[in-house]
């Protein structure tokens, strides 16, 4: 899971495999639009780009945009569109089955598809047997820190309700693809 630059305090867990996906995928996209620009022009670029958009928007939903962010009043759980936060003390129990859950005081359970996972544990190298320790997997450790993080937060007045929103900056984004691309079929229908 990657750390963030966030405040003092604040950590997100997210998948590394996503930011991979977006830096590879931002960069082909940005290789077929100066493509596009390069052997036709700017306009066939402009006519092009809303589908190239929706395939890079595409890849950032599923592959980068979840992540879980905890700091000392609570957690934030953004499993692709939907967004859930809420304080330590909404929170009944943590666990890893596949995916880091957080079981609420209303009976639900948010399952959080960017945070830690469960992984096989790490082959022993031959320094882990030389000096007798064991290798703890990531996705344990990262646990045991939200663990503790909540253990401490007990004691503290971080009530906060639980709010459920949509990502709002992710649907106006695909709703501008959908306007652009509805135009670029439009201006090729017409010409």
């Amino acid at each position: 899971m990657t750390r963030s630059s966030s405040p003092e305090g604040v950590r997100t867990f997210r998948s590394p495999s996503g930011l991979v996906m977006m830096i590879a995928s931002g960069a082909l996209a940005l290789f077929l639009l100066g493509d596009a620009v390069v052997r036709a022009s700017w306009s066939q670029m402009m006519l092009l780009a809303p589908w190239v958009l929706l395939a890079l928007w595409l890849v950032y939903e599923l592959s980068f945009s979840s992540f879980v962010r905890i700091d000392d009043s609570g957690v934030v759980v953004q499993n692709m569109l939907r967004r859930t936060q809420f304080g330590w003390r909404r929170v009944r129990d943590i666990d890893m089955r596949w995916q880091l859950e957080f079981a609420l005081d209303d009976d639900r359970t948010v399952t959080a598809f960017g945070g830690p996972t469960r992984a096989r544990p790490p082959k022993p190298t031959r320094s882990d047997r030389e000096d007798g320790g064991v290798r703890v997997p990531a996705g344990l450790r990262d646990l045991t820190e939200i663990r503790d993080r909540w253990d401490g937060a007990q004691g503290a007045d971080v009530d906060a309700p639980i709010r459920r929103t949509w990502d709002t900056p992710a649907l106006v984004a695909i709703g501008v693809i959908a306007v652009w691309a509805a135009a670029a079929v439009a201006v090729v229908n017409i010409g």
